[in-house]
Parts: structure tokens; sequence; C-alpha cells
């Protein structure tokens, strides 16, 4: 009886440090993630400003506005 008494123990103990395991990998996971995201957020804005920049240094956007100005 005294042995089975001592494998409950340590099988509540080995099952408390793999859940405390588990819960400390979902953590990490999450914020991982929403670093990730912030990343991501990030990268969509510069590719949009760079976007919008080399639109603007086509001939055809250049020309077209010029052309627009004097024509004011």
């Amino acid at each position: 009886m005294d042995d089975l008494r001592t494998l409950v123990v340590l099988l509540s103990i080995a099952v408390l440090i793999l859940t405390v395991v588990i819960v400390a990998v979902l953590v990490v996971l999450t914020l991982a993630l929403v670093k990730l995201n912030h990343i991501a957020k990030n990268v969509e804005a510069v590719t949009t400003n760079v976007a919008s920049a080399s639109e603007w240094l086509s001939p055809v956007k250049i020309i077209s506005v010029v052309t627009d100005m004097f024509r004011k």
C-alpha cells in the first residue's frame, strides 16, 4: 500500500510539471505569434510605402502630374 501511495504522489507531481510546461509553451507561442503579427503589420506598411513611392518614380506618373499642373 505504501508503494501505491508513492506512485500516486509521483504521478501527481509528473502531471503537475507537465501542466506547467504545457501552459508555459502556450504562453511563449502566443507571445511569439503576437510579435510576429506586429512585424507583419510593419512589413505591410513598409511595402505600401514602397509601392506608393515606386508609383511616383514611374515616368508616366511624373509626366501626367506635370502636364496636369500646366493645364490648370
